[in-house]
């Protein structure tokens, strides 16, 4: 099942494509995404589909209905309306993202100092982070002049190819 996270990012790039109706499945999952005329992306539905047999414990996840009209998708909308005034503020600041699925570390050793914190100047060639992945260790560079305003994640953390690592204000 895909996590809550990973349902918000693939709405955001629905709504910014030209695609009407999408449709996903996975371990027993489906996720159908549709448009609404106003160009806002819902849930249609989310239903399990035939199980499988499975030798670990799994959770199981009741199905999620929401009709068409319902303008939220599946998230609380305390959440939706965090988000949305979160990513109005961060419209002007550059996102450092991960180029590759690892384990974010923010500096090169557990008792050496992180890297950058926030409120520190970087330049486009400082070194950020490392993301550990398949035992092979690879600095992040900031790639843009400015400050430091976020650190969206924590050491030890596994990140996804492509999530918000920090957020840095552009000089």
């Amino acid at each position: 099942m895909l996590k809550v996270q990973e349902i918000r990012e693939l709405i955001e790039v629905i709504d910014q494509s030209s695609i009407e109706e999408f449709t996903f499945e996975q371990e027993g999952s489906k996720i159908k995404i549709k448009k609404k005329s106003e160009g806002k992306s819902v849930i249609h539905s989310i239903q399990p589909m035939e199980s499988v047999a499975v030798q670990q414990p799994v959770t199981v996840h009741q199905p999620v209905e929401q009709k068409q009209t319902t303008p939220a998708p599946a998230v609380a909308v305390s959440e939706q309306v965090q988000t949305n005034t979160n990513e109005v503020a961060q419209e002007n600041l550059h996102k450092i993202t991960s180029p590759m699925v690892g384990t974010f570390y923010h500096s090169q050793s557990p008792d050496a100092d992180p890297y950058v914190k926030v409120g520190d100047k970087v330049s486009n060639d400082t070194i950020v982070c490392i993301v550990e992945a398949m035992k092979l260790f690879n600095e992040i560079e900031a790639e843009v002049n400015g400050e430091i305003v976020e650190i969206l994640v924590k050491n030890g953390q596994l990140v996804e190819f492509g999530q918000p690592l920090f957020l840095v204000k552009p000089e």
